[in-house]
């Protein structure tokens, strides 16, 4: 995984409350073993019309948004099932951010496992920035997730709130078992010395 550096983007406002994981990536397409290619079924049944042709009023269709990294959406965005697809089709598709009020916790702590950082503003923020988007859509944000703000191009701060261990792990590109990996040395340590001391009972 990827450390999470500083982002610079546009923002692609999707106007949906409780966005769920079967729409974010239907089930038909979650056969595939690797991690990559899911991007392109991403929101699959919004972005294309029956006959397979894009839908042109599908915000990821249009010109402006269609090179984001920064996805907006409302309350409870990710609800569902708990499949894993849903970040990876978001990260495949270009998608390095997610700004919602809420999301749900297996899809939040998933982004984590994966690179993607999902950040939860106020209903009011979000609201600001979604009128943002529509009335500027090349409007650019930096994502700073070391000082935890993002800045409108403008000088506007939005700041954010995160988790230490969650926040260090994107920072240095590590899933929960690489986390675990850097206190390799002291696990050890701890299971010898336990190895040795249960010997003289």
């Amino acid at each position: 995984m990827k450390p999470f550096e500083r982002v610079s983007s546009n923002i692609a406002p999707l106007d949906l409350a409780n966005v769920d994981t079967d729409q974010i990536i239907p089930k038909n397409f979650l056969k595939r073993i690797e991690r990559t290619g899911f991007g392109q079924f991403l929101f699959y049944d919004w972005r294309y019309l029956s006959d397979g042709r894009e839908n042109p009023d599908f915000v990821l269709n249009k010109p402006e948004y269609r090179q984001a990294k920064i996805l907006l959406a409302r309350d409870n965005f990710g609800c569902g099932s708990s499949r894993e697809h849903a970040p990876w089709a978001l990260l495949d598709y270009g998608f390095r951010v997610i700004i919602a009020p809420s999301f749900a916790d297996i899809f939040y702590n998933n982004c984590f496992q994966n690179g993607l950082l999902p950040i939860t503003l106020s209903a009011s923020e979000v609201d600001e920035l979604f009128q943002e988007a529509w009335r500027n859509p090349s409007k650019k944000y930096i994502i700073d997730l070391q000082n935890q703000s993002i800045q409108a191009e403008d000088g506007k701060i939005y700041s954010f709130a995160i988790a230490a261990n969650l926040k260090e792990k994107l920072l240095k590109g590590l899933d929960d078992i690489g986390f675990t990996l850097q206190f390799l040395e002291a696990i050890e340590r701890y299971e010898k010395e336990k190895d040795f001391f249960s010997h003289l009972g």
